[in-house]
């Protein structure tokens, strides 16, 4: 029986990898490239096979909580479950950081794909215009809002496997070698986030458990098959791009040095067909599903975990209302925009990805340890999926995510300081507040 003051059940296991994948696959597109700025070939290869190890190990964990929490909020729910409210909270507001921060870079990026095919609108001007759209997409259905995203990532993928197809063939391996390793481990370190911006946001999929029809079987079927095919697009792109000309050739726009690039691929795929191929269009316009989907998707994860810590009132009890014509939760994706187009306005591209990833880690931190006390303090729980090869899996991702935030917060001590500040004064503003109820 469908609650009417509840979400609307109605994604499949199918959704659910549009979903998860639909997250993630802009990724593959874009910002990668810029760790190899940092690492080179070499340091990117490693710092990537190190973040691919800790989202397959992470995945099929956080499965496990999301099977036996079928929660909206994710780790939100997972944590207040595990640690504790103050632990919950902690966890619920890295989470809302990480999806409501990712989206502006992206639709930045849609901004810049749109001007270059019509360099009258603006750049802002089609990055807010996408997010008044999809966020009423968003408000208007999850089935619609779902069936959209599985479109529009199958088109995605299927772009990534086209240019994999036509690359490869010219693929020379002394472009992998060539300055392979210019700054040493340090890095490797350095081009972390990067590497992690590869597979943010798989962790979306848990968000819509309340919206899925079996979530104790389906969830971990979305991660399980997400996860895989994100592997593999990932060590395709990575081989068929950097194999052209050699990973300077896709970072910078004039191919050596200066100025960095935010579309690797068509840099790549200009250097066989040129810039006036059929095929470089081709790749130039479907790409633009690929970032679509991503932003899409995370729009629609970021309203759930933000409904969820609205509904049981952590944060103003307004955003976890939900809509009685459509039964989504309007009021989440319509604040969640607003702080959207503000971070959007700053134009700091580049410094929304970092924030955003910081806030990833946390989540990851978080319940990776909710995993292991959950195990240990409630053994009876209901648990439809278990996580394989316990306890190494949630032990390896939370190593990997602990190192990487370290990591992070050595090579980006300014935004570090800064998350630290929004995660510490959100959390002394609720303690005020609670305190006063």
């Amino acid at each position: 029986m469908e609650q009417k003051d509840g979400l609307k059940k109605t994604l499949t296991p199918f959704m659910l990898w549009g979903l998860g994948v639909g997250y993630v696959i802009s990724g593959m597109y874009f910002g990668w490239n810029l760790g190899l700025e940092k690492g080179g070939t070499l340091g990117m290869a490693i710092a990537t096979v190190a973040i691919m190890v800790m989202y397959v190990t992470f995945s099929f964990s956080y499965a496990e909580l999301a099977c036996a929490i079928p929660k909206a909020g994710g780790v939100f729910d997972y944590a207040n479950t595990a640690l504790g409210k103050n632990m919950g909270f902690i966890a619920g507001i890295a989470q809302m950081v990480e999806f409501i921060f990712a989206p502006p870079a992206i639709a930045f990026a849609i901004g810049a794909y749109f001007n270059a095919f019509f360099p009258q609108v603006s750049i802002l001007t089609s990055a807010i215009a996408v997010y008044f759209i999809f966020t009423a997409l968003n408000i208007y259905g999850i089935k619609a809002a779902a069936s959209f995203e599985v479109i529009i990532t199958v088109l995605a993928v299927g772009e990534l496997l086209l240019f994999s197809g036509i690359t490869l063939p010219k693929f020379h391996t002394e472009n992998l070698t060539h300055n392979s390793f210019p700054n040493g481990w340090s890095g490797v370190f350095a081009a972390i986030p990067f590497a992690i911006w590869f597979f943010l946001g798989i962790e979306g999929i848990a968000n819509v458990a309340e919206e899925t029809k079996n979530p104790q079987r389906d969830i971990s079927k979305g991660f399980g098959w997400g996860i895989f095919t994100l592997v593999v697009l990932c060590v395709l792109v990575f081989i068929s791009t950097i194999g052209i000309g050699g990973w300077e050739a896709i970072v910078y726009k004039n191919g050596k040095s200066g100025e960095t690039s935010d579309s690797p691929l068509p840099l790549a795929l200009s250097m066989i067909t040129g810039d006036n191929h059929l095929m470089y269009h081709l790749l130039i316009t479907v790409g633009l599903f690929g970032l679509v989907a991503s932003f899409h998707g995370l729009v629609l994860a970021a309203g759930r975990s933000t409904y969820e810590m609205g509904r049981v009132k952590s944060i103003p009890a307004i955003l976890g209302k939900i809509s009685p014509k459509f039964q989504t939760p309007a009021n989440a994706l319509i604040g969640n925009m607003v702080i959207g187009i503000i971070a959007l306005v700053s134009g700091k591209t580049a410094e929304i990805i970092i924030i955003s990833v910081f806030g990833a880690l946390t989540l990851y931190i978080i319940s990776m340890v909710s995993v292991m006390v959950l195990r240990k303090n409630s053994p009876e729980m209901a648990r439809p999926f278990k996580t394989p090869v316990y306890p190494l899996f949630p032990i390896i991702a939370l190593i990997i995510s602990f190192v990487s935030f370290i990591a992070m917060m050595i090579y980006n001590l300014k935004l570090g300081l800064i998350y630290s500040g929004i995660i510490l004064g959100i959390f002394l503003l609720y303690k005020i507040f609670k305190k006063a109820d």
